[in-house]
């Protein structure tokens, strides 16, 4: 008896192993190992590693929303009919439109659907940097107060005129605005060839596919959605937002530039048109250094998508061999926002996602050898967020110390979630993961300020250095709220840590430099980046390449990889400050940026 009473423990013990793997949720589930190990602790070369614990965190966001006069208010245009366009309004783009040296920022809105009665019809809003952390509307001076469902915005200098020009995605016809140069925009999208349609938009990039200096224009969309077609469901008798799959996947169009101010669809040649998705997030990087963009795009409960480039503007897509279709499990997730960034610094540009609630975003580290790895687990960059639904995310290094860390913004889609699935709740705190420095994350959350203490149904997120002092600092787009803007703290502590800001201005390359990769080199130790034109969630930010230099008193060396084939070496460069990069000169140049920089009324 006793025997069999062992043999029956044991075959216990062995299902509750099995059950353990099989089972558990992500985050508690054990993974393989990685095919190669995490940063390890500092050595020749590397980066010191930071405390892992999150007491007394170094990195303080402060709510500063009241004091920037930002008055904006999203809508969703909810009537309670529950459509699903409702639920993915909206990114967010930050930019510097009137060449200032201080960054502005474009919020789209949504706007009233059937069924929905307002007062006032609502409008996508920009808003002009003043300095001292003062905004004033600047939405109907520019002529940009698009009251079409907006879904996200893009930026960059599609004419090559010396101005930022603004792309916005909506549910119905697309905008693209033309900077005039004096401050005013022009709605060129209809003459220009990218209007779109009457599609349900999503996330947006301008690239260069071909290496010919002009920037195409990449535009995924949602699925296909019409009033006609729209699905109702109810759960436990409440209404309920229902999924991706109740709808046909919609068109993902790459449009060809000009070069004359108009657009061509390039679907057929480029090889895109065989790839219908249910987009959200994309970025373009070119994460195999091959000197191309490949384009990466994320689908709602539906495979992902990596474009390879051959370098001539065709496409192939690969996700499934290089490991970015699925998770690390294999199994495709509610895909919402995406950054990359050299998170462990060993020279790649490494992959982040967010997702939906009960699945974990996924940190893919690029391995090198055109793969790349699921290393959520071990990395812990999913700590915190399990429980809700996330959006917009960033690879940002808010301490200056040399290593990137993970802002996620969070907020669950269905309004009526406390009735049918407590203790979930709509509105949820946005996360931030501290980077050791070793491979790894820790959430920080608690001890890094105000600004991460309020809850709200977060979607968009942006990051860029709103007020010239040398640190990136945030906004954050709430869904049926106002923003908030998020004051980093960092420069105003005293911390020792120094940084580098770099935009660069192309000549054979496109003006911007989009595509551009950036090496700083300060003695053993080097920091690479690229300029993206859309990223996060449906949105935009980061033209100004930023670069926290931690303990580092110098700069030796900046190289940069123009999109096209230039390399080129910038030598005897400062720390700092923002330097300018102009193709073919050799020379940075430094704008008057700083604590003492430019301020306006």
């Amino acid at each position: 008896m006793r025997n069999v009473l062992l043999i029956l423990m044991s075959a216990a013990a062995a299902l509750l192993v099995w059950a353990t793997y099989r089972f558990l949720p992500p985050d508690k589930a054990p993974r393989p190992a990685e095919s190669r190990p995490a940063a390890a602790l500092a050595g020749p070369g590397q980066l010191a590693s930071v405390p892992a614990s999150p007491a007394g965190s170094p990195i303080q966001l402060q709510d500063v929303t009241e004091e920037t006069r930002i008055r904006f208010r999203h809508t969703d245009g909810s009537s309670g009919q529950h459509y699903i366009p409702e639920t993915v309004t909206a990114g967010l783009a930050t930019f510097d439109f009137d060449g200032d040296s201080l960054i502005d920022v474009y919020f789209p809105n949504g706007a009233p659907l059937p069924g929905t009665v307002v007062a006032e019809q609502p409008r996508h809003a920009l808003y002009r940097n003043l300095g001292d952390w003062r905004f004033a509307d600047a939405t109907e001076a520019a002529g940009v107060g698009c009251r079409r469902f907006g879904m996200g915005a893009v930026a960059a200098d599609f004419d090559q005129d010396g101005f930022a020009d603004l792309y916005v995605s909506n549910f119905g016809p697309k905008v693209l605005y033309r900077n005039n140069g004096d401050g005013t925009f022009t709605d060129v999208a209809a003459p220009a060839g990218v209007a779109d349609g009457d599609r349900l938009g999503a996330g947006t990039c301008f690239l260069d596919a071909d290496g010919d200096g002009d920037l195409d224009l990449f535009v995924a969309n949602y699925l296909q959605f019409t009033y006609e077609t729209h699905v109702v469901h109810r759960r436990h008798g409440y209404p309920e937002y229902v999924g991706p799959s109740s709808y046909p996947p919609a068109p993902l169009t790459l449009y060809r530039n000009n070069g004359d101010g108009t657009f061509q669809d390039a679907n057929a040649e480029s090889g895109i048109g065989r790839y219908p998705g249910k987009g959200m997030g994309v970025i373009c990087a070119d994460y195999d250094q091959d000197g191309d963009a490949d384009i990466f795009v994320l689908n709602d409960v539906f495979q992902n998508y990596c474009l390879r480039n051959d370098g001539t503007g065709r496409f192939e897509e690969v996700a499934l061999m290089n490991g970015f279709k699925y998770n690390g499990d294999g199994i495709p997730l509610g895909s919402m926002g995406i950054d990359c960034a050299d998170y462990d610094n060993d020279g790649w540009l490494d992959f982040y996602q967010t997702s939906y609630q009960r699945e974990l975003p996924v940190l893919r580290r690029n391995l090198g050898n055109g793969l790349l790895e699921d290393i959520t687990t071990r990395s812990r960059a999913g700590q915190g967020t399990l429980h809700n639904v996330k959006w917009g995310c960033g690879f940002v290094d808010f301490d200056g110390d040399g290593h990137r860390d993970l802002f996620v913004a969070m907020g669950h889609l269905q309004d009526t979630i406390e009735f049918w699935d407590p203790p979930t709740t709509r509105k949820a705190r946005n996360v931030l993961l501290r980077n050791t420095g070793q491979g790894t994350f820790t959430d920080v959350t608690d001890s890094s300020g105000d600004g991460l203490q309020a809850e709200y149904s977060s979607r968009g997120a942006a990051f860029d250095d709103l007020d010239n002092d040398g640190d990136v600092d945030g906004i954050i787009l709430n869904s049926r709220d106002r923003p908030t803007v998020l004051r980093n703290m960092h420069c105003e502590s005293g911390s020792p840590n120094h940084w580098l800001q770099i935009q660069l201005r192309g000549r054979k390359a496109n003006r911007d430099g989009v595509g551009a990769r950036v090496e700083v080199r300060a003695g053993e130790l080097s920091w690479v980046d690229e300029i993206h034109s859309g990223r996060g969630y449906q949105g935009h930010f980061g033209s100004r390449l930023h670069f926290g230099l931690g303990a580092q008193e110098r700069v030796d060396q900046i190289r940069v990889h123009w999109l096209g084939g230039d390399r080129e070496v910038f030598d005897s460069v400062g720390i700092d400050r923002l330097l300018t990069l102009v193709e073919g000169t050799g020379q940075p140049a430094s704008p008057p940026v700083g604590k003492t920089g430019v301020s306006r009324e």
